[in-house]
C-alpha cells in the first residue's frame, strides 16, 4: 500500500521538477542572450551570421510576440501574468512527459518576456521587450522567449490533435477504464490469481460446506 501511494507522489514531483527545470533553462538563456545583445549591439549595424541565415538586429517591442498589439502593452503584461498563474495551477495534474516539456517551454518564454515588461523602460507593465533575432523572409524580429513560446504552441497543437491530455491519458483510455471497472470492480472478477476471484478459486471446497 505504501508503495502504491509513494509512486504517484514521486512521479508528480518528477514532472513538476522537469517543468520547472525546462522553464529555468529557457528563462536563463533568454536573460543571458538579451544582456549580451544589449551590451554589444547598440550603435552597430545588424550582424549577419551563417551567410545571412540569421541576422542579429536589436529592436524594442512594445507589443506581444512578433510585434503584435503594440498599443496594449499593459494589457498584454496582465494577460501573461494570468497565463503563468494558469500554468502553475495546471501543473498539479501533469502526468504526460510531452505536456510537461510543452508547459515548461511556455512558462519559461512567458516569464522571459514578462521580465522585460516589468523592469525595462519606460516603466512597470509598459516595458519594451528586447528582440534581436531575424530570419530571411520572416517579417518579425524575435528573441529566445518568443521561440520557446512558439515551440510550446506547436507541441501543444500536436498533443491536442493526438488527443493526449495533460494527465497522460487519451480518449481511448477514458473509454477503456469504465469498462475495466465494470468487468473488474475490485480486480477480483475475472482477475488473475491472487486477486479476490483468484483467492476464492483457490479455497479448499471443504471450507465452504
Amino acid at each position: 500500500m505504501a508503495a502504491d501511494t509513494t509512486r504517484p507522489r514521486t512521479r508528480r514531483i518528477w514532472t513538476l521538477a522537469t517543468m520547472a527545470g525546462v522553464a529555468a533553462v529557457v528563462l536563463a538563456a533568454d536573460a543571458i542572450s538579451k544582456a549580451l545583445v544589449l551590451s554589444r549591439l547598440p550603435g552597430h549595424p545588424p550582424v549577419r551570421l551563417l551567410d545571412g541565415l540569421i541576422t542579429l538586429d536589436l529592436t524594442f517591442n512594445a507589443g506581444a510576440a512578433f510585434g503584435v498589439g503594440t498599443s496594449y502593452t499593459a494589457v498584454i503584461a496582465l494577460i501573461v501574468c494570468g497565463v503563468i498563474a494558469y500554468i502553475i495551477r495546471t501543473a498539479r495534474r501533469l502526468r504526460s512527459r510531452a505536456w510537461t516539456i510543452a508547459l515548461g517551454l511556455l512558462l519559461g518564454g512567458a516569464m522571459g518576456n514578462l521580465g522585460d515588461r516589468l523592469f525595462r523602460a519606460p516603466g512597470l507593465l509598459r516595458g519594451r521587450v528586447v528582440d534581436w533575432i531575424n530570419l530571411p523572409h520572416f517579417p518579425w524580429t524575435f528573441n529566445l522567449a518568443d521561440a520557446s513560446i512558439t515551440c510550446a504552441a506547436v507541441l501543444i497543437a500536436i498533443l491536442a490533435l493526438r488527443g493526449t491530455r495533460i494527465d497522460g491519458t487519451t480518449p481511448a483510455h477514458a473509454v477503456a477504464d469504465p469498462a475495466r471497472a465494470v468487468a473488474d470492480p475490485a480486480r477480483g472478477v475475472g482477475g488473475p490469481p491472487g486477486t479476490q476471484e483468484g483467492t476464492q478459486g483457490d479455497t479448499d471446497p471443504s471450507l465452504t460446506r
